[in-house]
């Protein structure tokens, strides 16, 4: 009743041969997703989450978006969407 790739040959059913095994499942997100794909999105997520932690203010939760406002931020000196706006800012700024 094992599994062909069992090495003891001695389980009395294909599910304790499995347990004994310890089978885990990779990767399986909502829908099937890819766990690459799941990493970026947490990255992206937790790079929003440090910037709101210094009281920038992004205009989205993009890695584009959040990494324009801290530049932004660290050429002002102030905090973007809290401090100031682009459109306070002056042309060279931008």
């Amino acid at each position: 009743m094992c599994r062909t790739g069992c090495k003891t040959q001695d389980h009395t059913s294909w599910g304790a041969c499995a347990r004994a095994a310890n089978m885990r499942i990779a990767y399986c997100g909502v829908g099937g997703g890819d766990a690459t794909a799941q990493k970026q999105w947490d990255n992206e997520l937790d790079l929003y989450r440090q910037a709101r932690a210094q009281g920038v203010q992004p205009d989205g939760t993009t890695r584009n978006k959040v990494e324009h406002a801290l530049k932004l931020s660290e050429k002002r000196g102030a905090a973007y969407g809290r401090d100031f706006a682009v459109a306070d800012m002056i042309p060279e700024d931008v």
